[in-house]
């Protein structure tokens, strides 16, 4: 690729800052535009940032996406955009062909229903005008390099942020089918379905010019963590790649294969499993993915000795809590008890935060800057 003459730089998602500021160390950047959920100090010049809102888009989101559109309309064919996007754009920024009420009725519905990320992502980019390679669309011809932190199971690249710089192989009839799977169509506004429309295409001839390269996932992060636990003398078992499904479903299945392995394999062994599960939600409580699936766990291993399960959500943050996620022993089920606490009524109303808030065993480490996913970790020591 020729070089260019002037370089821009266009940063979305949650770890917006951190790989923006990457870069400026090492290019001399015209502009920049950051769209984020939490902004971080920054030693660069000039540089714009805005701070959407998620998981569901709101006022800040659509200025964010007003942004947008207007830092690539100044591009020219003589220009680089360099974008570095993240898990957590889809919701950041929007430019809507709906209201932006009925886009947030929309979006409720979907995180509501456990619909996964990439179902939800096929009805955002077909109303979208920046989402499905719509960023593309509006750059004027300029040449695009987008490098891509992947928080989506599999790493398609059109489902992370929903794609504003990727080919879109999913037609309207796929985002019908979404409806029509989670049975939403009385439950969504008039305006969404008629608003659908096709997305850029692998074949476009828009895309000549652009390069989407990921450069973080969910598999790396759990071969990272593979060769620290071997490091710290454990055997270690990648159990579940790409995990998908209900949460607590998935808590109760990796609880039960950590309790046979006790029976099998020899201590000090690791499991890891990686992916984002997703919660249909029956009652009012507080929590995220990530504790629902730690609390599915509590029962199954009541009474293990020396056994631990933590569930973490990479970004720092699980659901719309403060939590990462939690951690559950074999003395979780009975420490609770003693406190009038029992984990399936908990479970029965998605009120794992306020579970493992009592116990002390919410993992809060704060917004940790990237995303890619969750990881589930066992261990028996």
């Amino acid at each position: 690729m020729a070089k260019s003459k002037t370089y821009f730089s266009f940063g979305l998602g949650k770890a917006a800052c951190a790989m923006t500021s990457a870069l400026a160390d090492s290019t001399s950047l015209t502009n920049s535009l950051i769209i984020t959920k939490h902004a971080s100090p920054l030693n660069i010049e000039p540089v714009t940032v805005i701070e959407g809102d998620h998981p569901v888009p709101g006022s800040s989101s659509l200025k964010a996406g007003a942004a947008a559109l207007k830092f690539v309309s100044q591009l020219t064919q003589d220009d680089l955009l360099i974008c570095l996007i993240s898990g957590g754009g889809s919701a950041l920024m929007t430019a809507p062909r709906v209201p932006l009420a009925d886009l947030q009725i929309l979006t409720s519905a979907l995180l509501a229903c456990g619909a996964r990320i990439d179902e939800i992502n096929i009805l955002r980019r077909h109303l979208d005008e920046l989402k499905g390679g719509g960023l593309i669309r509006m750059a004027n011809g300029a040449r695009v390099v987008s490098l891509l932190l992947s928080d989506v199971v599999n790493d398609s690249m059109e489902a992370i942020a929903s794609g504003p710089t990727a080919p879109d192989p999913s037609t309207c009839a796929d985002a019908l089918s979404v409806i029509a799977k989670y049975d939403l169509k009385d439950r969504i506004p008039a305006s969404i379905i008629p608003a659908f429309v096709e997305t850029l295409k692998p074949s476009d001839p828009v895309f000549e010019y652009v390069e989407n390269t990921i450069m973080a996932s969910n598999e790396i992060a759990l071969r990272a963590a593979e060769a620290q636990a071997q490091k710290e003398s454990f055997e270690t078992v990648i159990i579940r790649r790409g995990m998908q499904g209900e949460a607590s479903d998935i808590g109760r299945q990796i609880a039960l294969q950590l309790k046979e392995s006790t029976q099998t394999m020899k201590r000090p062994f690791c499991l890891l499993a990686g992916g984002e599960t997703t919660v249909k939600l029956k009652g009012n409580g507080k929590g995220g993915r990530n504790q629902e699936l730690a609390l599915a766990a509590v029962d199954v291993l009541s009474g293990l000795q020396d056994v631990m399960l933590i569930s973490l959500a990479t970004d720092g943050e699980d659901g719309p809590t403060d939590a990462a996620g939690a951690i559950v022993t074999g003395e979780s089920a009975h420490r609770a008890e003693l406190l009038g606490m029992f984990a399936a009524g908990y479970l029965s109303r998605n009120d794992a935060y306020s579970y493992f808030d009592a116990l002390n065993d919410l993992i809060r480490i704060g917004p940790s800057g990237t995303n890619v996913n969750d990881l589930v970790i066992c261990f028996a020591y």
